[in-house]
């Protein structure tokens, strides 16, 4: 593929993130590096380059931290949900003031575009703000003489300290699907963010603290598998949330669950899009590049697959060729920058092997984004929007999760067979239907075995109040992430059944009471 030349368009106002320091953990208020611990190289992806080196964290710094927010948790849950409230409050607008510089490190860490780093940033907040009415949200029930002189009501209490394990792709806004909400419930956090971009997660504690919040309340522990399986070990861990791949989301459901711990483990996505004939082509084309490419495709709800119904395929392929052909890929600090690079070596090594796999396996190549170097750029971990046509269910490229911008389409003769195809599939993240007609959107909607549903949206994340989750091979646990579903998990439920008799000179009782 030709070169790309980054020289048009105009850099972003916020200064590029180049900090070249280690990066530690966060426990009990303060930052600390270890000199001993093993290092991981953090890369620059745009430049294909060691930026700074983050310090792997041991068991040892597990304990530290869980006993950290273990001294802090009876604290923080004796406070009252509104001066709670009010702590995230403060952090919320302090997170509106600093979301460039936020951004920046996003986009020096993982590579996405500055403008979609705002954005990811933007939907985290979005999260804070909800968390802000808690006081509204762990009101209980109350029934008044349930039986005979008995008051019974329900309140929702903490769990204690609770974790968050979190992706590469979000690490700004998947973290705050979490933390935010726990912490307004009253719990203490502890995040072991991803490896490959964890700067984030230090400077939302920084402003965690500066809004108020006690120490030992939010501790971040970097590292690998070893925080990991610490944390799920840990007997004063009361819950763990994840966000990541399938086998990974299975492995900490099954081992949080041996160790008697609450889980939400959120999978992978093979996320489709149904088009049908009478869809508005251009809005269509519009929305499917976007949501195929935007991130370079490692999203969890990216569009993968395109499901052509009918003559759409005839309708939409020409232009669908010609955008994805035509994306301006360059270094993402540029605001016109549409995809920026991939996060690491490896994950460019294997979306180029799935490439060469569909190849293999008889779909037609239609773009080929393979071989993309960008001036000045070289080593950078660069890949162009690939599109893929006549792609069988049978094919690697439509049954795995690529998390790369490579777009499959399949065709099908009507809503019945895409249907039919999307509920065969192991995932059932996210889905979307393009079309003009009422009647077809309806059955859609109906009949797709999916968690989140879009019609004629194709990213359809739900909003901060409404919560996030999958269904099937997408989600192992029984709640969604975030919104009321969130408050849940970060809670649990104590009934109260009270009675002041009048009488106390009555003798045992030894029959169940009734009513």
């Amino acid at each position: 593929m030709k070169d790309q030349n980054p020289a048009d368009g105009t850099l972003a106002a916020q200064a590029p993130y180049t900090d070249t320091s280690d990066v530690g953990n966060y426990i009990n208020g303060k930052v600390s590096v270890s000199t001993d611990g093993r290092r991981q190289d953090v890369y620059n992806p745009s430049l294909g380059k060691v930026a700074r080196q983050l310090v792997l964290s041991t068991a040892q710094d597990v304990d530290a931290a869980v006993a950290s927010a273990r001294a802090a948790a009876p604290g923080w849950a004796n406070t009252t949900p509104l001066r709670r409230a009010r702590v995230l409050n403060k952090f919320l607008r302090l997170m509106e003031d600093h979301v460039d510089e936020l951004a920046a490190m996003i986009t020096a860490e993982h590579g996405k575009v500055f403008t979609d780093a705002q954005g990811e940033v933007a939907r985290g907040i979005d999260v804070i703000e909800f968390a802000c009415g808690i006081p509204q949200l762990l009101k209980g029930d109350y029934t008044e003489q349930v039986s005979n002189g008995i008051d019974n009501w329900t309140m929702r209490q903490p769990l204690g300290v609770v974790a968050g394990v979190t992706p590469f792709n979000f690490p700004c806004m998947v973290p705050c699907w979490m933390f935010p909400v726990a912490l307004a419930a009253g719990n203490a956090f502890i995040l072991k963010p991803s490896e490959r971009d964890p700067s984030v997660s230090l400077l939302m504690a920084r402003l965690l603290k500066e809004a108020g919040l006690p120490d030992g309340v939010f501790n971040v522990v970097q590292g690998d598998k070893v925080v990991v399986d610490a944390l799920l070990e840990h007997p004063d861990v009361a819950a763990i949330s994840f966000v990541g791949s399938t086998p990974i989301a299975q492995y900490i459901y099954e081992r949080g669950a041996h160790f008697g711990k609450r889980v939400q483990a959120l999978g992978g996505a093979k996320n489709h899009m149904i088009i049908m004939p009478d869809a508005d082509i251009e809005r269509t084309v519009d929305a499917l590049v976007g949501a195929a490419y935007g991130s370079a495709g490692e999203r969890c709800m990216a569009i993968s697959v395109a499901v052509l119904v009918g003559s759409a395929g005839e309708k939409i392929l020409p232009a669908l060729k010609a955008r994805a052909a035509s994306l301006k890929i360059k270094d993402g600090m540029h605001l016109d920058a549409e995809m920026g690079p991939v996060v690491t070596r490896e994950a460019l090594q294997r979306i180029e092997g799935y490439i060469q796999t569909g190849v293999e396996q008889g779909a037609d190549l239609l773009v080929d984004g393979r071989q993309l170097k960008i001036e000045g750029h070289e080593e950078g971990f660069y890949i162009g929007g690939t599109l893929f046509d006549n792609v069988t269910p049978d094919m690697r490229i439509y049954k795995e999760e690529i998390f790369g911008p490579v777009l499959a389409c399949v065709h099908v003769d009507d809503l019945g067979a895409a249907v039919d195809l999307i509920n065969a599939h192991e995932f059932a993240n996210g889905v979307s239907c393009f079309t003009s007609d009422g009647h077809t959107a309806r059955e859609f909607a109906r009949r797709i075995q999916v968690g989140m549903v879009g019609v004629n949206v194709p990213i359809p994340v739900p909003m901060a109040w409404h919560g996030f989750g999958g269904w099937k091979r997408s989600l192992f646990g029984d709640m969604h992430a975030y919104g009321e579903e969130g408050v849940r998990f970060y809670t649990k439920q104590k009934s109260v059944m009270q009675r002041w008799p009048e009488d106390i000179s009555k003798g045992n009782a030894f029959v169940m009471p009734t009513m």
